[in-house]
């Protein structure tokens, strides 16, 4: 989905000519980037062991967080465009397998605390719902 925005900007010459989804797409991976970047800077918590010697921060767990803002809004966008068919349900089935299995390793590899773990869920699931009530807000004026 990151790139279908790019390819109406090209096709359709006009960024203002790109459906409304998915510019408040692009500015919702900006707001994730940026809480990303903040905890990337404040450290709140470091990681249970060390990476090449070093401490790196931990919390909340940024994989997390990621996967599950990016996978979110994929199943959003894919709900969204394809109607009722079997490559829709497929899609949805991988991607929940998908996050399941990234959430659950980040939790067994031990670089993270159950913590920071249960931090980048919540805080992507508030991500995810303030973009669902901005878009509800924008696409159906």
């Amino acid at each position: 989905m990151r790139f279908f925005g790019l390819f109406q900007w090209i096709n359709r010459k006009d960024i203002r000519k790109v459906d409304c989804d998915i510019l408040l797409l692009g500015g919702f991976y900006i707001v994730v980037a940026a809480v990303y970047l903040l905890f990337e800077t404040i450290v709140v918590n470091y990681r249970p062991v060390l990476v090449d010697g070093l401490l790196e921060p931990s919390y909340p767990s940024s994989t997390t967080m990621l996967v599950l803002c990016v996978m979110s809004t994929a199943l959003i966008q894919i709900d969204f465009r394809l109607g009722k068919s079997v490559l829709k349900k497929i899609l949805l089935l991988t991607i929940v397998l998908f996050v399941f299995i990234m959430v659950t390793f980040r939790l067994i590899s031990g670089v993270h605390w159950f913590t920071d773990i249960v931090a980048g869920a919540l805080l992507s699931i508030g991500l995810v719902l303030l973009y669902k009530a901005v878009a509800f807000l924008f696409i159906n004026k």
